[in-house]
């Protein structure tokens, strides 16, 4: 008996050191990270319906399909996942994209990115650099002021010194519809100059407008007959005057979107009447406008309405680098 006692004594041992050898050998594979909602990188959330994303790992690249930019003195800095986008308050930074056609066709859609940056600076009444609404981004609309959809930092509110407010503007050129323009605005609370993730939704099936901030709904989105302190992250849009929030007078859906044309020129960094020379033919650089001054990371265009888990999930993998 002390001979069989002994003898498995020592298998164990062996078996121990042998399972010890093998979890340590140099050729092992890599281990497998869990899954974030049920994806392993934030490439494969909506991947059939992402049309553009932009890393700026050093480069404007755009890498899901080669949409062609040409830079002006656009810089790099340390992003939110790699390199990133570095605005500038003493210099315009822009890049313009040609044959971005997927963009200029969007129906639904969702923009999702990161975003670092101080208050804007109120402007002076004539144009200088750094001073006055930064624009992200623009789907060029070149016989109007503003483009077909605009991403932009607004004027600050003198009162609130820690909020920032970011406005998405899209307008809707379709037969019928009265409200052309829809401009979700979220205010942002004390993240100033750190790191944040926004994303922007529409869906053309329900008409809905939703802003998430670090992948939850934004708590304070202003919008048509937005109640005190805002919408909690969504509104529903509509083609006319809906009378209320729970639309008294029957308006329909604001619904399809119809830019007014075909297009396929964007510009990041900037409003499209901000570049040298101006990309729309109605006006040039106004006074109380100016370039992106903040830092941006990992700009994402799709042809969906992420769901609020899809974007929950783009924020989780984004900020541990996946």
């Amino acid at each position: 008996m002390k001979t069989i006692k002994l003898s498995g004594f020592a298998l164990a041992i062996a078996l121990s050191f042998g399972i010890f050898v093998g979890c340590n050998n140099s050729d092992d594979p890599a281990p497998t990270l869990p899954p974030i909602g049920g994806f392993n990188n934030s490439d494969e959330i909506a991947s059939a319906d992402l049309v553009a994303k932009w890393s700026f790992e050093n480069a404007i690249t755009e890498s899901k399909n080669n949409i062609a930019g040409t830079p002006t003195n656009v810089a790099y800095a340390t992003g939110a996942k790699g390199q990133a986008w570095d605005g500038s308050s003493t210099q315009a930074r822009y890049a313009i994209f040609n044959g971005a056609t997927a963009i200029g066709s969007l129906n639904s859609f969702s923009f999702a990115f990161w975003m670092n940056s101080a208050n804007t600076v109120p402007d002076t009444g004539t144009s200088q650099q750094g001073k006055g609404t930064q624009g992200i981004f623009s789907l060029v609309k070149p016989t109007e002021f503003w483009g077909a959809i605009n991403i932009f930092l607004e004027n600050p509110d003198t009162a609130f010194p820690n909020k920032l407010r970011l406005k998405l503007l899209a307008e809707n050129k379709r037969t019928g519809v009265q409200f052309v323009t829809y401009a979700p605005t979220v205010n942002i609370d004390n993240l100033l100059n750190t790191w944040f993730h926004v994303a922007f939704t529409y869906s053309a099936t329900t008409s809905k407008f939703s802003v998430y901030i670090n992948g939850i709904p934004a708590g304070s989105l202003d919008g048509p007959y937005a109640p005190v302190g805002g919408f909690p992250g969504s509104f529903i849009a509509y083609a006319s005057d809906p009378g209320g929030v729970t639309n008294p007078n029957a308006a329909p859906l604001w619904g399809n979107l119809d830019f007014g044309g075909t297009f396929n020129k964007v510009v990041l960094g900037s409003h499209q009447f901000s570049t040298n020379p101006s990309l729309t033919s109605t006006h040039g650089i106004e006074p109380w406008s100016t370039t992106y001054v903040g830092k941006l990371d990992e700009f994402r265009i799709y042809k969906s309405a992420l769901t609020g888990s899809d974007v929950g999930s783009l924020y989780e993998l984004e900020k541990v680098g996946r």
